[in-house]
């Protein structure tokens, strides 16, 4: 019952500090297939706000990849992962990268999963996004039907600077765009580029609106 209440919470009050509202492609999400959702990396606060915006039918169903090292720190903290969002935690820095993409392939036959593929919080303002790590490459290559979709979020590093740990109420926007698949034989460099190329349409769709 604690999980649910802050769960609830967490929704309204993310909500109300990013003035955050689902556009067209996120409300379209279904429950009748397993996903990928990948996304920039700006904030702690990135997956919270990409995690409250899908439908709750999709949302109880979606888990958020992240790193056992900080997520475990602490008793807040492991309920938080285990309790309310249901993290799939990945021990990061190991010798074994075949390992996580094998743990991440069993997940997705049951969930859909959110990651994102630049591995760390991009720091330099000046740089629109980072070159992802290949992780995302292995892990369609090894699901060549599963959906990967691109998700953009916006000034949420405004939101959650490093080193906050109070949000500072502005406006976010989060922009979905269509489904990749990996594609038969195709190189691990073509594929991030183009993997690359969908985050950063959707970044472009942004400027476009503003």
């Amino acid at each position: 019952m604690l999980a649910k209440l802050i769960d609830f919470l967490l929704c309204r009050f993310t909500s109300f500090i990013t003035g955050v509202r689902p556009q067209k492609n996120v409300e379209q999400q279904s429950a009748d297939k397993h996903r990928l959702y990948f996304a920039n990396h700006n904030s702690h606060g990135d997956f919270i706000l990409l995690w409250v915006s899908l439908p709750y039918q999709v949302r109880k169903n979606t888990r958020p990849v992240a790193g056992a090292d900080y997520w475990t720190k602490g008793p807040i903290r492991r309920f938080l992962a285990h309790n309310v969002f249901n993290m799939l935690l990945i021990e990061r820095g190991g010798d074994n990268p075949q390992a996580i993409t094998q743990q991440i392939s069993d997940a997705l036959q049951h969930h859909s999963l959110i990651i994102f593929p630049e591995g760390t919080r991009k720091m330099d303002d000046d740089v629109a996004l980072q070159p992802f790590k290949s992780g995302l490459y292995y892990i369609a290559k090894q699901n060549p039907q599963l959906e990967l979709v691109p998700v953009w979020i916006s000034n949420m590093h405004n939101v959650l600077p490093k080193g906050f740990v109070v949000p500072i109420p502005l406006l976010c926007d989060l922009y979905m765009g269509e489904p990749l698949f990996y594609r038969e034989e195709e190189d691990k460099a073509d594929f991030l580029i183009r993997a690359e190329q969908a985050l950063l349409s959707l970044n472009l769709t942004e400027k476009g609106k503003a």
